[in-house]
């Protein structure tokens, strides 16, 4: 199953029907996914499941209807233990950004991190999972892939926050600050978060 968020509430994509009933059913395969997104931005839809029978052809029925942007990003640690964050539009979240022409995955998380903080020395760690959330651009609703990755840093001075992007400041936050931190964050943030037992 896949959770894809819009204005940060869920849409799930599945191939199995459960018994909730709190919850509106789509087919994939036959629902005008914009008029559906509209309706969630709206608040009309609080959340919904896309079905679609094939587990493999899910994600692939889902980009066949929307615009797709990839992006690259960072859950970053210094020698400290403390993670970076930015806070930008009045939430706090992760360095991250789009991939440019050419452009592996792991050169554009690393890039995003550094221009978006200023921080650099970076190595990737591990590859976390990919999150998707819905945005509009344009006047176009796109679906946005991040590819995430642990890093860790030996950068030693005080992060910027990249001005032009809209980001406020960037920060490093112990781990007792996450919890309280992710509170003012987004959903995709805390699923990081989760899967890396960091908060419960």
């Amino acid at each position: 199953m896949y959770k894809v968020f819009v204005n940060d509430k869920p849409l799930f994509l599945t191939n199995e029907i459960s018994k909730e009933t709190n919850f509106q059913i789509f087919l994939l395969e036959s629902v005008d996914i914009v008029k559906l997104i509209v309706k969630i931005f709206q608040n009309k839809v609080q959340k919904a499941y896309l079905y679609h029978p094939d587990e493999k052809q899910i994600m692939k029925t889902l980009k066949s209807k929307i615009p797709v942007n990839k992006a690259g990003g960072g859950l970053v640690y210094n020698k400290k233990g403390e993670i970076l964050f930015i806070f930008r539009g009045g939430k706090w979240d992760l360095p991250k950004g789009g991939i440019e022409k050419g452009e592996e995955i792991e050169v554009t998380a690393m890039r995003e991190v550094e221009e978006e903080t200023g921080v650099n020395k970076l190595t990737i760690t591990k590859k976390l999972q990919k999150t998707y959330h819905v945005f509009k651009r344009n006047g176009v609703y796109k679906l946005k892939i991040t590819h995430w990755f642990e890093m860790t840093s030996d950068f030693e001075g005080t992060p910027v926050g990249q001005i032009d992007e809209g980001i406020e400041k960037a920060v490093w936050l112990k781990p007792n600050e996450i919890p309280e931190t992710l509170k003012n964050s987004y959903e995709n943030i805390k699923l990081l978060f989760e899967e890396e037992n960091l908060v419960k």
